[in-house]
């Protein structure tokens, strides 16, 4: 006698779960996705009219006990019914899994345009910066212009220095001229001052010194002795 096991009333009662066959979803998908392939090609049309048409001349000109689906073709509507029943999930199968595929590539997409982006705003900055900085940097033609420039200030500046120094010259010709007849001047008139010094002390002594007399008149006199 088999005891029957009763479970006890204070432990929940383990579900009992249907087991399924485990399959691989990848190579399932891979498998739908050659079949949904395969549905869509003209060969496929071609084999199943080619099959169909052998179907129904066989079933209508063969004798009678060698058809297998008479007319009506029963059998026929329901191997197309379970076609059409599989092929439509096989179908929505690899429609999903594209589906998936063409977001993948839309999201790597967008992500790639985002980073396109952000290099082509990282180059504009940066040639924004360099034609800036281009911008102060001394080019050839300005180089040219300013040396130019600096011949033609040192040209004038090599004149004007000429002519100054010519109008120096010229100056300290005119000073030394005047320096010489100021003292062409000066050493007349010490000269002048001294012959009229030696006319003044000459005159003087002449005035200081008695009058001798002559010897014409002395001769003339009576000797008194």
């Amino acid at each position: 006698m088999v005891e029957r096991r009763t479970g006890r009333l204070d432990q929940p009662r383990e579900p009992r779960r249907l087991t399924l066959p485990r399959f691989d979803p990848e190579a399932f998908g891979r498998w739908s996705e050659g079949f949904a392939r395969f549905m869509g090609t003209p060969r496929f049309i071609v084999y199943m009219t080619v099959v169909i048409l052998f179907w129904i001349g066989w079933n209508t000109l063969a004798p009678r006990g060698w058809r297998f689906d008479p007319y009506t073709f029963t059998f026929l509507t329901l191997v197309l019914s379970l076609q059409a029943s599989y092929a439509a999930p096989l179908i929505l199968l690899a429609q999903n899994r594209q589906t998936d595929r063409d977001r993948l590539t839309m999201e790597e997409d967008r992500r790639r345009a985002a980073m396109q982006k952000a290099d082509t705003e990282y180059l504009s900055r940066e040639i924004a910066a360099l034609r800036i900085a281009l911008g102060e940097v001394a080019t050839r033609d300005f180089l040219r212009s300013e040396l130019a420039r600096l011949a033609e200030d040192l040209a004038e500046a090599g004149g004007s220095a000429g002519r100054d120094a010519k109008a120096g010259r010229e100056r300290a010709g005119r000073a030394a001229a005047v320096r010489s007849a100021d003292g062409r001047k000066d050493a007349a008139r010490r000269r002048h001052k001294a012959e009229r010094r030696a006319a003044r002390a000459a005159a003087r002594r002449a005035e200081d010194t008695p009058d001798e007399p002559d010897d014409d008149s002395g001769s003339d006199a009576p000797y008194s002795g």
